[in-house]
């Protein structure tokens, strides 16, 4: 089985996804990414991750309700895909087998 390729950022946004949970919304991700990171980031780089890692199937997203207070905009959610937990599980592997074998 080929492997879908994970880059280090898809990976940063894939992780803030899973730990903000119900509250994963674009905003939210930028927020909380740029709160552990110390640095700003765009809407636009948050958004063409989310995109990418939904047509590799590590994402699915839907529609949360509307609110007075996004104008009547509903949020769009994410949440990570089994797919998503398994390749991160094996990237978390692989790095503490490299980080073992540092003398």
């Amino acid at each position: 089985m080929k492997k879908t390729k994970l880059g280090e950022f898809e990976e940063l946004v894939l992780l803030t996804v899973i730990v903000l949970k119900e509250e994963a919304y674009g905003v939210e991700i930028k927020r909380e990414l740029e709160e552990r990171l110390n640095e700003t980031l765009s809407v636009g780089s948050i958004q063409s991750a989310l995109k990418r890692m939904e047509e590799k199937d590590f994402l699915k997203s839907e529609f949360g309700e509307a609110t007075a207070v996004r104008g009547g905009k509903r949020k769009r959610i994410y949440t990570a895909t089994p797919l998503a937990i398994q390749t991160l599980e094996e990237i978390k592997n692989v790095r503490a087998q490299l980080w073992a074998s540092i003398a």
